[in-house]
């Protein structure tokens, strides 16, 4: 799954380890989401968009 997350991050002058701490995950989830290794579940992506005030769709692209 594609995703924004690395340069919303950006954006924001955060760090993973900054990020990870926003979301309550490892700086390595982080990572992991970020370079596609790694699927965030429900949950956790409904806190990334809340966190950023996004709707999902536009910070994840499952490719259709």
């Amino acid at each position: 799954m594609n995703n924004r997350l690395k340069v919303l991050r950006a954006e924001r002058d955060w760090s993973q380890a900054e990020l990870a701490g926003h979301l309550d995950v490892s700086r390595q989830a982080v990572n992991a989401i970020e370079t596609g290794k790694h699927d965030p579940s429900l949950p956790l992506a409904f806190r990334i968009a809340r966190l950023f005030n996004m709707p999902i769709e536009e910070i994840f692209d499952d490719g259709e």
